[in-house]
């Protein structure tokens, strides 16, 4: 069973679902705990919804350990693990690689990987909970909980944005300004499963980006994400008549020396419930953008970006 602690640091009484609350856990939350075969205690004691937590306690959850799902297929082909502990795992997820499993692949996936990597690690829970997702043909930065107590903590996280995610980005063409911001609505085009679109009845979506260097006909930018829509960033460079080069769905030049979507994500950072501090990890820009970049003699500035 999974054990995780807090104590009350601070100089003020709490009720427990106050405390629990700044921690991340949610009133659904709580009772997923409760009905899952899972205890709240308080100073080693089960715990009640109108107990007060006093400062100096210690406030306790444990979880059943989620088994393995015969549903999803073990993988042993590798993964590159950027960052790991007891409640989260960081892949640098290589481009072509399918996050989840689907129509498509149901054995190789990330998720088939990372469950095929924490079986031999030994691990008590064996589902992967993906927290962000890339692209197949995007790289970079992907992060799992490793356990779904870790994956409910980041929920109003995920909610409210607070999860900075960060891209390198070539697009086509040159764009003038150093800044920008895109505020447009996507939403799914008529009749398209796959393909994305801004149009007035989309999701608000915000993207804003710097630019970091422009070349003769191609442009790498740096990107934020405020919103995390499907294909955001590759839909709203197009919208603004800069589409991702090797992006082929949006209408990007397919004769820069790339064949999938110039878009690596290098950055993450996001606030860990459990040992309340703030973690940020970084994914090395992958070799095919760099040829790319070095041909253009724009190596150097991605390196100290």
């Amino acid at each position: 069973m999974a054990h995780f602690s807090w104590k009350n640091q601070g100089d003020r009484t709490l009720r427990i679902k106050a405390f629990l609350a700044q921690r991340g856990v949610s009133h659904r939350m709580f009772a997923i705990i409760k009905r899952g075969g899972g205890q709240v205690l308080l100073n080693h004691k089960p715990v009640r919804t109108i107990d007060d937590v006093a400062p100096g306690d210690l406030v306790e959850v444990k979880m059943p350990a989620e088994q393995s799902n015969a549903v999803v297929a073990v993988s042993n082909l590798p993964i590159s693990v950027l960052y790991e502990d007891e409640n989260w795992l960081v892949v640098d997820k290589e481009a072509g690689l399918t996050s989840v499993p689907g129509k498509a692949d149901r054995e190789t996936t990330m998720v088939n990987r990372v469950k095929g990597y924490l079986m031999s690690e030994g691990a008590e829970d064996l589902v992967p909970h993906v927290v962000t997702r890339l692209d197949r043909f995007t790289s970079g930065v992907a992060l799992l909980a490793k356990h779904r107590f870790a994956h409910g903590l980041l929920d109003k996280q995920l909610q409210t944005h607070t999860v900075d995610k960060r891209y390198y980005a070539i697009v086509d063409g040159i764009i003038p300004d150093d800044h920008g911001f895109i505020d447009a609505p996507i939403g799914r085009m008529d009749d398209d499963f796959i393909r994305r679109e801004v149009r007035p009845d989309g999701r608000s979506s915000q993207t804003e980006y710097w630019v970091i260097n422009r070349m003769p006909n191609q442009t790498l930018v740096k990107v934020q994400l405020h919103t995390g829509r499907t294909h955001q960033i590759r839909v709203h460079f197009k919208y603004i008549d800069h589409p991702l080069i090797g992006d082929e769905i949006y209408g990007g030049p397919m004769d820069r020396g790339i064949s999938r979507q110039a878009l690596h994500a290098y950055w993450l950072e996001f606030y860990d419930p459990f040992s309340e501090i703030q973690r940020h990890i970084q994914s090395p820009l992958p070799e095919d953008l760099k040829q790319i970049l070095t041909e253009n003699a724009t190596a150097d500035v991605v390196s100290k970006s």
